[in-house]
């Protein structure tokens, strides 16, 4: 039987992502350095070895909990408003201590891809993926430079994260070169701040072009739409935290309205450190492709870095100025 998802927000998730299997990983590297073959032996011996034991939350758990129970909303006879698929590189018997633990945590997680060591990114389309979340920079980088659909490279969890209001998804994107192209940044990089401001206030009326993260803001966006409550109340809460400030400003909120998509709050910070609104905010994760605001931000918040594409001038190109446009 064909399932149509079309209307589905799709997030695939990477084991570690959603457990933390920081030690299984040592196990396979310390070997991996010695003799390939060895380390994936080790690896399997480990695995199987803890099949029953527990495994720590990774840091998309929260998030993944969240989406899920937005479930309980769904219309009678209509597709999912979410699905979650979890896409490891472990083997099917490695990864049935994985399996063991979404069902001790009772999520409603019934697909999964396990490709023996293989990269899953070939399989993103076929799963119709809309957000990848993975610990792998690789992964990532390539699902970012095909432009399949948005990815992260997520940090380790919080240490001590605030408790996030129940019966809400909490949600904050940073702006250039994630929702947003990377134009207006390359700009500020190229020519400055007061070139960029005066650019930017002459083109508030012309919408930015889309970024990596555009089509998800967008299949939120559905997801609200199909939600029985009005924009306004609806538990999906989205922010977008940004450095612009005025006269930067009006070409955000007239981008948004030119997509139209609705978000509930954005902050222009004009510089200021990112971490303290996130913080208040607390969302169950943000996304942002400045190594320094996601280092600072994912001590207080679950954090993943958005990869520039490889063909990208602003690619692993770090900021030397002190004052990020984002």
């Amino acid at each position: 039987m064909s399932v149509n998802l079309s209307e589905t927000l799709v997030v695939g998730i990477s084991a570690t992502a959603l457990f933390d299997l920081t030690e299984a990983d040592k196990v396979f590297q310390n070997k991996f350095k010695e003799d390939k073959n060895t380390a994936i032996a080790e690896y399997r011996k480990y695995m199987l070895e803890r099949e029953a034991e527990a495994l720590n939350d990774g840091t998309a758990m929260p998030l993944v909990k969240a989406l899920l129970e937005l479930n309980k909303y769904q219309p009678e006879g209509e597709a999912p408003l979410v699905e979650v698929v979890v896409m490891s590189r472990n083997s099917p018997e490695t990864g049935i201590r994985v399996l063991q633990n979404i069902r001790n945590n009772q999520l409603e997680i019934s697909r999964h891809a396990f490709t023996g060591g293989e990269s899953v990114v070939d399989y993103l389309e076929a799963f119709n993926v809309d957000l990848f979340l993975t610990t792998m920079v690789k992964d990532a980088q390539r699902v970012i430079d095909s432009k399949t659909c948005a990815a992260a490279i997520l940090k380790s969890p919080p240490n001590n994260p605030k408790k996030i209001p129940e019966g809400q998804v909490r949600i904050a994107f940073d702006g250039d070169a994630v929702l947003f192209d990377e134009s207006s940044e390359i700009v500020y990089r190229a020519e400055g701040l007061e070139v960029f401001n005066k650019t930017e206030d002459q083109q508030q009326n012309e919408p930015m072009q889309e970024g990596p993260y555009a089509a998800l803001l967008k299949k939120l966006s559905k997801l609200q739409e199909r939600l029985p409550f009005n924009v306004e109340f609806s538990p999906v809460r989205i922010a977008i935290v940004t450095a612009r400030h005025a006269p930067a400003e009006m070409r955000v909120i007239k981008t948004l309205r030119h997509w139209g998509v609705y978000v509930d709050e954005v902050f222009f910070l004009g510089g200021l450190e990112k971490t303290q609104v996130l913080e208040a905010f607390h969302p169950h994760i943000f996304f942002d492709d400045q190594e320094t605001h996601i280092d600072h931000a994912s001590k207080v918040v679950p954090s993943g870095k958005v990869p520039h594409p490889s063909a990208s001038p602003l690619h692993d190109k770090a900021d030397k100025t002190g004052f990020i446009v984002k």
